[in-house]
């Protein structure tokens, strides 16, 4: 195998497509379980706009399939170098070789302990204005202080409903400054621990908070905690915390190229922003840039074999045999 995926989501089937479409031997090894599996639809993809995340999986990998490219199912464990070679090791005891890995692993979201948040993960409890604005406007949105990124977070909605409360805690800090900016925006700031989402009849109605008041809202946004998988310490990257502190991601260049040689990642592992089209475009820009490494080294061989029959070909004619 020349080439093995891990992660078989936007990012990775992409990435599979391209390699795929430029005839390397491909495996996409997937967990199946898409970190936006409870949404109702993916958005702001051209012409995927509103499509459910596990139909756009499932085309995904029909396309890499056709061009030759295979899907596995399985859970990624570790992966090291053996003589070599990347070794992958699945959860059940599975291991593939190949000459070159992408990570597409994507990211694990670490939601605060209140009851009834995971529940409404990525139904009514949101994080991205981008991909859910549009579904929540004009309702009333409650905003969980979780971080440095909560008051940008509520100013950001703010586009998309007028109706916002920021529940800071003792989470947030809201400055004087950003007290004020909330303030013109009409965004209310209410003080005290949440204790729990209130929901009816499979509808979140409202946010209660430890001193048994309740403020009614019809979705919730927060900013959850971001980290990456454990399969990538294997291979001796450690996950380093993100600039805006909103968890940890895997430095790489503008290709995904990591510091571990012949090891690209693609998508949210890297990029914690990045959206469904994003981590499709960084899959197909690795991609590429996996297989011009590829064809270096192919024609580096090619080289080597050509300069040995040469000598080979020269030390015959001198023997003049």
């Amino acid at each position: 195998m020349e080439v093995i995926v891990i992660g078989g989501g936007a990012a990775g089937l992409s990435g599979a497509l391209t390699l795929a479409r430029a005839r390397r031997s491909v495996m996409v090894i997937d967990s199946g379980e898409p970190r936006n599996a409870p949404a109702s639809g993916v958005h702001g993809f051209l012409s995927r706009d509103g499509m459910p995340p596990r139909d756009l999986v499932a085309r995904g990998q029909e396309e890499v399939t056709r061009y030759g490219g295979s899907v596995m199912p399985g859970r990624v464990v570790s992966a090291e170098r053996v003589d070599g070679l990347f070794e992958v090791t699945t959860e059940a005891g599975n291991r593939y070789r190949a000459r070159r890995l992408l990570v597409a692993t994507g990211l694990a979201d670490e939601l605060p302990a209140v009851p009834g948040l995971a529940e409404r993960w990525g139904r009514d409890v949101l994080h991205c204005p981008y991909c859910h604005g549009w579904e929540i406007r004009d309702q009333p949105l409650g905003v969980l202080g979780t971080g440095p990124l909560s008051v940008h977070q509520a100013l950001l909605f703010r586009q998309w409903t007028s109706r916002i409360t920021l529940f800071p805690a003792d989470r947030v800090e809201v400055t004087g400054d950003q007290r004020e900016q909330l303030t013109a925006r009409g965004i209310d700031v209410v003080a005290g621990a949440v204790a729990a989402v209130e929901v009816d009849k499979d509808r979140l109605t409202g946010i209660r908070l430890a001193s048994g008041r309740v403020v009614e809202v019809m979705a919730v946004a927060l900013s959850p905690r971001m980290r990456a998988g454990k399969v990538l310490l294997s291979l001796g990257l450690d996950p380093v915390e993100h600039p805006m502190g909103a968890g940890e991601h895997i430095e790489a260049d503008a290709t995904g190229r990591t510091a571990v040689p012949g090891v690209w990642v693609a998508g949210n592992v890297t990029d914690l922003t990045a959206q469904v089209v994003g981590a499709a475009a960084a899959g197909n820009v690795s991609a590429a840039a996996i297989n011009a490494d590829l064809v270096a080294e192919d024609t580096g061989i090619a080289v080597a074999a050509l300069r040995r029959a040469q000598e080979g070909r020269g030390r015959v004619e001198s023997q003049g045999l």
